[in-house]
Order: C-alpha cells, then structure tokens, then sequence
C-alpha cells in the first residue's frame, strides 16, 4: 500500500514540475502585461485623485513635491500594482489550467 502512495506522490511531484516548467513563459508573458496594464490603471487613478497635479505622479528625486505627496502616491502605485498583478497571474494560471489540466502553481 505504501508503495502506491510513493508512485501516486511521485506523478504529482513530476506532473507538478512539468506544469511549473510549461507555465513560465505563460507567467513571463503575464507578468509584462500585467506591469503594462497596471501603470495604465495607476494613470488614470492618479490624475482622478490629484486633478491639480500634472499628469505624471511625483517621483522621489523630485524636489517640488512633500514627501507625503510622494510616499502616496507610490502607496497607491504599489497597491495598484500588486491587485492588478495577483488577478492577471491567477488569471494566467486558470487558463492553463483549462488548457494542461494541471495547476502551474502546486
């Protein structure tokens, strides 16, 4: 019986490497994406919450801005980032779940 338990362990183990393995490029290519679509949000966020502001968010070598101004906007920044990022990479791996049968992150 423990025997059957070893090999059933070791297909998930190899089949679970193999999906890490297929999944990469899929996580590379959702993870650009993601960067992209996340500082797309982050724009039209900012210039809604600061509308007298330019359209960029302050950076922080940029002596103009407090440095609350700045410390928020790149909470914001890091908190939209970090939402978009967590729903497209689950996103991604559902889909290639559909597609392999396997789950890219076990």
């Amino acid at each position: 019986m423990s025997e059957d338990n070893d090999a059933v362990r070791t297909e998930k183990a190899s089949g679970g490497k193999a999906a890490k393995i297929l999944y990469r490029p899929v996580g590379i290519v959702s993870s650009i994406v993601g960067g992209i679509v996340a500082g797309q949000v982050f724009k039209q966020v900012y210039k809604r919450v600061a509308p007298g502001h330019p359209d960029d968010a302050p950076t922080p070598l940029q002596s103009e801005y407090r440095m609350r101004e700045i410390l928020l906007a790149s909470l914001l920044q890091g908190a939209i980032f970090s939402v978009v990022k967590a729903a497209i990479d689950r996103g991604g791996a559902r889909v290639f779940e559909r597609w392999t049968g396997e789950w890219p992150g076990d």
